[in-house]
């Protein structure tokens, strides 16, 4: 039985369609993140999840009952806010024993339980304070213990780190990571941070327009995107895409791209990587997409399929991270994105070549912008 299950769910504010048919599923345990672009929907259907917004039309099932129409008290659901929601005039105590308090758990029950969740944040010494008296941090840890108090079926958490410094926001993704690990709670989570989303999630849904395009673990929606948008919104920096022209004949497939100034760059297309589809595609223009990982001046980051496939460009942009150098070249009508090893010395307006690993890179339809190969 799903956990959370969502069916055929619209959302209308007038004649605006907010959500679209969106239909999910997730199983006990599992952690799920909705993310996408501000104003794609996450954030309405997550408050359709917890009732504080009724839908147009579909079903919402919780732990197999249907709580469409059910109001959020009665979901058995607790949800972590962006803006803590805390009760400035009670403690820290206070907060997290407040929703056991309104529904009537014995005293006893509920010392046990802050005590517990002050023991797992490690807020134990902060129990007496008031949240005025408290960092972001730590706020963000009494409305996540506030949540954990209780027991419920689902948690919802609402962009609970967009309020903290880089840092903090960091330190806290952690602290949730172990939390699910340890609990085993099942989570819905709301971010617009694709970082926050590959780290956390057992499962991402990419949500643009009220609609989910993609559904599926960290590594499928990454590696395996179903179209230019999420291919793009996924990953920093994000997906090169190359203009090209797909050609063939009996060596196999090819892509050749136009390079303003110089010899057209003409890459091999993987044979293990061929689709039925791409016979019908031949002379026509397809968009290649290559990560920034894809390119490397050292071979043994590659897979067999990219040896001896070679470009050679000056490097306009070297942007250098710590752990990698951030090159930006021109290939084709454009610029991409390199990413290569620290050790790598170059500098802007030199020249260098490197090897595009073809055995990772993705084909889309340049129209209709849906995955190919």
């Amino acid at each position: 039985m799903s956990a959370l299950e969502i069916r055929n769910v619209c959302k209308d504010f007038g004649n605006e369609q907010v959500l679209k048919d969106v239909s999910l599923a997730i199983d006990s345990g599992e952690f799920l993140i909705l993310v996408g672009p501000s104003g794609c929907g996450k954030s309405t259907l997550m408050n359709a999840i917890a009732g504080l917004e009724p839908v147009t039309s579909g079903e919402i099932l919780i732990a197999g009952e249907a709580v469409t129409w059910k109001t959020p008290a009665e979901r058995d659901i607790a949800m972590v806010f962006q803006s803590y929601a805390l009760y400035p005039s009670m403690t820290v105590r206070g907060n997290i024993s407040f929703g056991l308090e309104m529904r009537k758990v014995p005293r006893a029950e509920r010392e046990a339980a802050v005590e517990r969740v002050a023991d797992l944040l490690q807020i134990s010494h902060l129990l007496e304070r008031k949240p005025a008296q408290l960092s972001g941090g730590q706020r963000q840890r009494v409305a996540m213990g506030r949540a954990l108090a209780r027991e419920p079926k689902v948690y919802l958490f609402d962009e609970p780190l967009s309020n903290l410094d880089a840092k903090l926001r960091v330190d806290m993704r952690t602290e949730i990571k172990k939390l699910h690990q340890r609990l085993g709670t099942t989570i819905v989570y709301v971010t617009h941070d694709q970082i926050e989303a590959m780290t956390l999630a057992d499962c991402i849904a990419v949500m643009r327009d009220g609609r989910i395009l993609q559904l599926g673990t960290p590594d499928e929606v990454y590696n395996d995107p179903v179209d230019i948008f999420v291919a793009g919104f996924m990953g920093s920096p994000s997906m090169n895409f190359i203009a090209a022209t797909l050609e063939g004949g009996e060596g196999g497939y090819r892509l050749r791209i136009v390079t303003p100034d110089e010899e057209d760059l003409v890459l091999p297309w993987p044979v293990s990587r061929e689709t039925p589809d791409l016979a019908r595609r031949v002379g026509q223009q397809v968009v290649l997409g290559l990560r920034p990982e894809h390119f490397s001046e050292e071979d043994l980051r590659l897979t067999d399929q990219a040896e001896g496939t070679l470009l050679e460009a000056r490097v306009t942009v070297a942007e250098p991270t710590g752990a990698d150098i951030l090159l930006r070249l021109p290939l084709g009508a454009g610029e991409v994105t390199a990413r290569v090893g620290p050790k790598c010395r170059v500098a802007a307006g030199e020249r260098l070549a490197l090897r595009v690993d073809m055995g990772r890179a993705v084909l889309f339809d340049s129209e209709t912008e849906r995955r190919l190969a």
